[in-house]
C-alpha cells in the first residue's frame, strides 16, 4: 500500500519529531509513503478574506501536485496544513467562479477542480489500519500512561472540513487506547492554545495555554497528545517559563502523537527525535520504561 505525502514546512525543521516519528510508523505498518514532489508552503492559516484569492494559490498548488502524481488523497499531518488544504479544496470543489479565477492565476499549472482528497493522518490509520489490526502491531503497550486529546482548534473546526465534530475524540482516543494508554477526558481539548498572540506576551504569560495545562494536571493527565507544532510550541516549549511565572500548577509532558504511536510500534526511539521535545516528555517515557522495553 502506498499513501501520496504532504509533510509541510515545519515538520522538516522545528517539528521533525511529529514527521520523523510518523514516517518511520506507517513504514512499520507496511505502508509505503511518498512525499509529492515539489510541494511548497500551505500558507499555514486559510485566509478568510473574500477577495484575497492569491493566499489560496499556495495550497491548491501542492493539491495540483498530488494530482499529478495521480494521487486520489494526499495524507498530511500538521493541524494546521490540514486544516489549510482541507478548505481551499473545498474552495475549489463549490465555488466555481472563485475556482476559475485560482486557476488563472496558476497559468502555468494544469487546472484543478477538488480532484483530490485531504486526509488526516489519523483518519487515514482509523480507516485504512484500523485500530484492531494496530493493536495487533504493538510490541510496547503504553499500559499505565493517563492522556490526554488535545485536539485545538484546527482539527474540528469548521465542521465542513473538521475530522470529526466538535466534542467527539474519538480518532485520537482510539489510536491511544489501541497502543494501550488509558485516554483521559479534560474540559479543553478543543481550546485555543493562544495560536500566534504568544508572540506578543513575555515567555510564560500565555493564559491559553496556562488554562490548558492546569485543566489537565487537574483531571490527572500524566501527558497530552497533539498534532500541530504551533500547539506543541505553546504548550510544551513554554512550560518552564509559566512554572517559573506560576501560571501553571504543575509540569505536563507534551507528544506528538506520532511519537507515542512510534514508541508502541518498537521504532528507535532516535527516530522519535525526543530531544526536540521538551525534557520531560523523554523522563516520563523513561520512568514507565517504555523505550527501555523497546
Amino acid at each position: 500500500m502506498k499513501i501520496s505525502y504532504y509533510p509541510g514546512c515545519t515538520l522538516k525543521t522545528k517539528a521533525n519529531n511529529l514527521e520523523k516519528a510518523a514516517v518511520a510508523s506507517l513504514e512499520a505498518l507496511g505502508i509505503e509513503v511518498e512525499e509529492i514532489d515539489r510541494w511548497n508552503c500551505c500558507g499555514a492559516v486559510y485566509s478568510l478574506t473574500a477577495d484575497d484569492l492569491i493566499h489560496h494559490v499556495g495550497p491548491v498548488r501542492n493539491l495540483i501536485r498530488a494530482k499529478e502524481m495521480g494521487a486520489d488523497k494526499l495524507v498530511t499531518l500538521c493541524s494546521m496544513c490540514y486544516n489549510t488544504l482541507a478548505r481551499a479544496n473545498q474552495l475549489m470543489k463549490d465555488d466555481e467562479v472563485k475556482r476559475d479565477t485560482i486557476n488563472r492565476f496558476m497559468d502555468d499549472e494544469i487546472d484543478y477542480s477538488g480532484e483530490v482528497e485531504v486526509v488526516h493522518y489519523l483518519t487515514y490509520l482509523q480507516e485504512q489500519v484500523g485500530w484492531d489490526k494496530l493493536r495487533e502491531q504493538v510490541k510496547v503497550p503504553l499500559t499505565g500512561l493517563k492522556v490526554g486529546t488535545y485536539y485545538g482548534c484546527t482539527l474540528q473546526r469548521p465542521a465542513e472540513v473538521g475530522i470529526e465534530p466538535m466534542g467527539s475524540y474519538t480518532q485520537m482516543t482510539g489510536l491511544l487506547e489501541a497502543l494501550g494508554a488509558t485516554v483521559v477526558p479534560f474540559n479543553a481539548a478543543d481550546k485555543c492554545c493562544g495560536s500566534y498572540q504568544v508572540l506578543g506576551a513575555a515567555p510564560g504569560e500565555n493564559s491559553a495555554a496556562s488554562a490548558i495545562l492546569n485543566s489537565a494536571a487537574g483531571a490527572g493527565i500524566e501527558a497530552l497528545a497533539t498534532s500541530c507544532p504551533l500547539c506543541e510550541y505553546n504548550l510544551g516549549k513554554q512550560q518552564q517559563q509559566m512554572l517559573e511565572k506560576q501560571a501553571i500548577e504543575q509540569g505536563v509532558p507534551t507528544f506528538y502523537f506520532s511519537q507515542l504511536l512510534a514508541v508502541a510500534l518498537g521504532i528507535d526511539p532516535e527516530l522519535c527525535r525526543f530531544e526536540l521535545n521538551d525534557g520531560q516528555s523523554l523522563e516520563l517515557l523513561k520512568s514507565k520504561n517504555y523505550l527501555a522495553a523497546a
